[in-house]
């Protein structure tokens, strides 16, 4: 009868994996804090290292989308060469005669130097793109997305974390509960098997040696999961502080003796209508549909032409002043204006824009499929909710009952008025009662947890504070 309470104690166990491993710190011995849950949350999110990677992600977003906005400047370029050739260029102009009044003039063969072999040559030049067809326009939109999914990606990150660190302290609060209920139902069975070993030895033959032998296995097998008991609560303690960020070696106490419990008033279609505004799921697939949509918008500039201003100023240091080295040659700028039509590309460009369509397209229909998974999901938990919610008062009675019957039971055993089955049965469905009890109260917290991640925290605030 017993393991029902093993089953409940063991239902903890579930929750220690959720924790990722920690980083082994030689420097540090062990700690044990005792610290309230909003510190525990509060030292989640500066020590837990996915949420410096989501951080991460935000600034390359950014760091992207400044990239997008570099495209409505100008672009301006400096380079600098230095060049040395094997020998001076020349220019041969052949020989040729020309006619004169006085007769043919033949003029040689002319070697002519046209600049010396080392050359320095520096120069800048600017491009300032004055239309594009809306093609930076995209790029800006795509990358704007990018930074709203990223801070939908990083909040998403906060709320499971919050989530993580809510399970475990409430589990930690529920395992600490279930060890003590074990040392409490221990001492009673003791007490109960002393009373049982000296009624046996000198009472008049009712309660017999097989009586004192069955509570002897009951309290040897109490002893046993008691121990287990112990162990869950060690290794909850250590789950927290890895959920928190701190090491293995750490260890974090809840402040709190018990799992509150705090109905709240809200109907479902509330819920579910406000889940939209806040949700980070919903929030990052809308920035995707407008990522989507500058991509279109990009590959629709494909048929549009593009319109530049262009500069460039050149100086040229070169020894030799004849030929091609002279003042005019070595100093200057051009200015100008570059225009380009897109006339055939093979059905390239229009096929782009038909891909980005379908992806924008995709995506939308994904948001009706989320829509209903959202509601779905809400809806499971207000019906978890309120299901617990019934749960947590019928275990509360149930518990009440079983304590009084234990205490009317024990009473009458020491008057030799019930069997020792019955003070036994009555002792293990006590403790049953209240494991039953307990863990009904840490699943409406973890319940209420769930809710937050899944529609956000902004969510419960509002429902909350609901009159």
């Amino acid at each position: 009868m017993f393991r029902s309470i093993v089953i409940v104690g063991a239902s903890l166990m579930m929750i220690l994996p959720l924790s990722r491993a920690a980083e082994p710190d030689a420097s540090g011995a062990n700690t044990n804090r005792v610290l309230t849950l909003d510190e525990c949350l509060q030292m989640a999110m500066e020590k837990n290292r996915m949420r410096a990677v989501s951080r991460y992600v935000v600034a390359a977003a950014e760091a992207q989308h400044r990239q997008a906005l570099s495209g409505y400047w100008p672009q301006i370029h400096v380079k600098a060469a230095y060049q040395h050739m094997d020998e001076a260029p020349n220019f041969i102009f052949p020989a040729s005669t020309l006619p004169t009044p006085i007769g043919p003039f033949d003029v040689p063969k002319q070697d002519v130097k046209l600049m010396d072999p080392d050359s320095v040559i520096a120069s800048g030049s600017a491009v300032w793109l004055l239309y594009d067809g809306g093609m930076r326009k995209g790029y800006r939109e795509q990358s704007r997305a990018g930074v709203d999914a990223a801070n939908q990606e990083l909040r998403r990150t906060d709320l499971e974390i919050a989530d993580s660190v809510r399970r475990m302290y409430h589990g930690s609060i529920l395992a600490r509960q279930l060890h003590q209920l074990g040392k409490d139902t221990l001492a009673r069975m003791e007490a109960t098997l002393s009373l049982t070993e000296t009624m046996y030895k000198e009472g008049g033959g009712k309660v017999t040696k097989a009586d004192y032998l069955d509570n002897k296995v009951s309290v040897e097998t109490l002893r046993s999961m008691t121990a287990q008991l112990e162990r869950n609560e060690i290794m909850a303690q250590a789950a927290l502080a890895n959920t928190m960020g701190l090491t293995w070696r750490d260890s974090v106490r809840p402040a709190d003796d018990a799992i509150p419990f705090t109905p709240y008033a809200a109907n479902l279609n509330q819920m579910v209508s406000t889940a939209y505004d806040f949700s980070p799921d919903w929030a990052r697939l809308e920035a995707g549909i407008r990522a989507m949509d500058g991509s279109e918008r990009t590959a629709r500039s494909g048929h549009h032409p593009k319109v530049a201003l262009t500069g460039e100023l050149h100086t040229w240091w070169n020894e030799y002043d004849a030929g091609m080295s002279s003042r005019e040659n070595k100093n200057g700028w051009i200015a100008g204006v570059a225009v380009e039509f897109p006339l055939f590309d093979g059905f390239l460009t229009r096929n782009k824009v038909k891909q980005a369509r379908a992806n924008a397209d995709k995506i939308r229909e994904q948001k009706f499929l989320l829509q209903d998974g959202i509601g779905l999901q809400v809806k499971d938990i207000f019906v978890g909710l309120d299901a617990t919610k019934k749960s947590h008062q019928a275990t509360l009675d149930a518990m009440k009952a079983a304590s009084e019957n234990r205490d009317l039971n024990t009473r009458a055993y020491q008057n030799e008025l019930v069997e020792t089955e019955k003070v036994i049965r009555a002792q293990l469905t006590e403790a049953i009662m209240s494991a039953i009890h307990f863990k009904t109260r840490y699943d409406y917290v973890v319940l209420q947890s769930k809710l937050n991640l899944v529609i956000g925290t902004e969510v419960w605030k509002r429902l909350e504070s609901t009159p």
